[in-house]
């Protein structure tokens, strides 16, 4: 058939995965489009709403140092802010180790174990290529005892977050020659009709379908489908078509629906996805492109969260905030109407994060009193005061409780403290098993939040050079790879923060190069001979 363009590869996709799998195809030589559903004003997937925070294995902060930023944008930090620092390794041991808890040893091993092996590599890969990455001070870090004590092995993340990571996949691509067409979403993938191989892809684009030939292959980077409701409710379940999107609207399952017509066989946890409290009063069908992910609200260790019945629901302390925040919003979508309050005393709003719970990100509700503070709530959907205030009662007595039995457990928001609701004598039917400290003083201070969907689980199923792989014959469909939200199989459930990114990274890049270097077996393009 004619083909309106011809390439080497073409990467569907414009997110962290799909630029990562360009340049990395274009770096090898390759002739390399990427073609994006959204206008450049609305683009970068999901990658432009994230904190741009990369999980990886290092060896201590010294390995890190000459590669970090200051805020400012000034390279290296200042000798006396470096020995503020306390920051242990985080091995590959400690990543798998990590992974494997979380996903209640789910997770694939041999994609595990790519993940984990190449996760510092491409970090690296960023970072020689000019990404600016910082210390998630503010994020990963609690200042205790004048030291910054970073905890749950997550540090870096871009200066910039999500738009700045945009930002620099957008430039190092056109960088490297990379063709990048906006506002042009890929409708089919093209097989030849021998071979069944994928050999391009039509795309809508300027009001005419074109097609573009892939000399090696088709690279799908086009995220989950976490922004259609119908799939959200037929493959997570009834009430998740509820769920605020919080990132891009344009992640509706296309790459699903185009590989699925291949006979890709489907991976991985379809009934789960990555959720989290979000702030109840966020837009519904997609992110905010100026606050971003501003709207999460990850400050419920330092407090309780109470349903509009008054009651607690989940266990708040049972891990480290970015080993747990990706499944709470689950739990606050099971509750009545999908909403839940975040409560604090002063004490734990001395601790929020001015970037999610400042006066002017989000509405805060303050009173001098709990009685006053439920009153509030009332206006705001709580059902039943007297419960709510008896549920606040019940747990700052068994905070006293615990203490007063275990006087040598100090509160540390930086480590699991083992300070409890779970004494001998009192103890609650839902824990609080770290960071357990009575709400007594005013100011109190409470957060309306709901769900917020941030992909899905569910994806394709790949080789481990990230082949998509036919559902029939269980081996590789030929001229097609898949890499970031839209691959299945490694996450369930849950997954340890900053990791999906990372893993867009890794197997973007490995796609990039198995593509690349199909497109030099087969001989150069149609477009290099002039054609």
């Amino acid at each position: 058939m004619a083909f309106d363009e011809t390439f080497d590869v073409v990467v569907v996709g414009g997110g962290n995965a799909g630029f990562s799998a360009a340049t990395t195809a274009a770096q090898a030589g390759a002739r390399v489009c990427l073609v994006e559903k959204a206008p450049l004003a609305d683009a970068g997937g999901n990658t432009f709403y994230t904190a741009a925070a990369f999980r990886c294995c290092f060896d201590g902060l010294p390995d890190l140092l000459p590669h970090l930023y200051q805020a400012d944008g000034t390279k290296g930090l200042p000798q006396e802010l470096v020995e503020r620092i306390e920051m242990e390794a985080y091995t590959k041991e400690d990543f798998l180790a990590d992974l494997n808890r979380v996903t209640k040893g789910r997770a694939d091993p041999a994609l595990a174990k790519i993940l984990v092996d190449n996760s510092r590599e491409a970090v690296q890969w960023l970072m020689d290529n000019g990404a600016r990455f910082v210390l998630s001070f503010n994020r990963q870090a609690f200042l205790v005892d004048g030291k910054y004590k970073f905890w749950g092995g997550m540090v870096l993340n871009m200066a910039g977050q999500g738009k700045e990571l945009f930002e620099f996949h957008l430039n190092m691509a056109k960088k490297h020659g990379v063709t990048v067409y906006f506002e042009s979403p890929a409708v089919d993938l093209i097989t030849d009709p021998v071979t069944c191989e994928v050999v391009g892809v039509n795309v809508f684009r300027d009001g005419k379908l074109r097609t573009h030939r892939a000399q090696g292959g088709v690279i799908l980077a086009s995220g989950g489908f976490q922004a259609s409701s119908a799939l959200r409710a037929q493959y997570l379940g009834p009430g998740w078509d509820l769920a605020h999107v919080r990132g891009s609207k344009y992640n509706t399952g296309d790459g699903h629906t185009m590989a699925k017509k291949l006979g890709a066989k489907l991976e991985g946890n379809y009934s789960g996805c990555h959720s989290v409290a979000w702030d109840a009063n966020s837009p519904r069908a997609s992110g905010n492109r100026s606050l971003t992910n501003q709207y999460t609200k990850s400050g419920y260790p330092l407090g309780i969260m109470v349903n509009v019945d008054g009651k607690r629901f989940v266990n708040e302390g049972f891990d480290l905030r970015n080993f747990t925040y990706a499944v709470f919003g689950k739990e606050i979508l099971k509750q009545p109407q999908g909403i839940a309050f975040q409560i604090w005393d002063v004490e734990g709003s001395k601790l929020l994060r001015k970037e999610e719970y400042a006066d002017d990100i989000t509405t805060n509700l303050r009173a001098d009193t709990l009685d006053q503070l439920a009153d509030i709530l009332v206006t705001k959907g709580l059902k039943d005061k007297k419960r709510f205030l008896e549920t606040v009662s019940e747990f700052n007595d068994a905070c006293k409780g615990y203490a007063q039995e275990h006087p040598e457990k100090k509160f540390d928001p930086a480590i699991k403290d083992g300070v409890s609701t779970q004494g001998a004598e009192k103890s609650l039917e839902i824990p609080k098993t770290n960071w357990a400290v009575p709400l007594e003083r005013g100011p109190f201070q409470a957060v309306e939040v709901t769900c917020g969907i941030t992909f899905t689980f569910g994806g394709l199923a790949v080789t481990l050079d990230a082949a998509v792989v036919n559902e029939v014959t269980s081996h590789e469909i030929g001229g097609l790879w898949c890499a970031g939200e839209l691959l299945g199989g490694l996450f369930w459930d849950n997954y340890p923060g900053g990791s999906g990114l990372t893993l867009g990274t890794v197997m973007g890049r490995i796609a990039g190069r198995e593509a690349a270097r199909r497109a030099k077996i087969r001989g150069p393009s149609l477009a290099s001979c002039g054609i």
